[in-house]
């Protein structure tokens, strides 16, 4: 079975999301999301308008997911794709060369993001009279 690994905070799920969930699946049999943590999004000065709780239910119903594990800070990375026996790690081509370290473990991926939409533009969208 080959797995593959990405990781994010995935809240106000989007098409953009579905997406990358979707070919993240089609490279492997077994996806796995690194969901990230209320806490490390504290860290990184995300908040995000949905608890770890809820996201992680609303990945968990999407088709193409598999599993879901917490991502408590940027260094689990190297432990998650070991542990996990994870082959292929994918991410969005806005972080392209910056998980390079990884190839010393598993294929890395960096898939183009579904222009027009993220959640930052449905934040602030939503922030004014739509």
């Amino acid at each position: 079975m080959k797995k593959v690994i990405t990781y994010g905070t995935y809240d106000l799920i989007h098409v953009g999301h579905i997406n990358l969930l979707k070919r993240a699946k089609e490279l492997g049999d077994y996806l796995i999301v690194g969901l990230s943590s209320d806490e490390f999004n504290a860290i990184k000065h995300k908040c995000a308008y949905h608890s770890y709780e809820d996201r992680k239910l609303i990945l968990e119903a999407i088709k193409y997911v598999d599993e879901v594990i917490p991502e408590q800070n940027w260094e689990q990375k190297v432990n998650d794709v070991l542990n996990n026996q994870v082959d292929v790690f994918v991410m969005g081509d806005d972080w392209k060369g910056q998980f390079d370290f990884l190839k010393d473990h598993c294929d890395v991926v960096y898939l183009p993001r579904t222009e027009g939409i993220s959640t930052t533009k449905i934040k602030s969208d939503l922030g004014k009279d739509v």
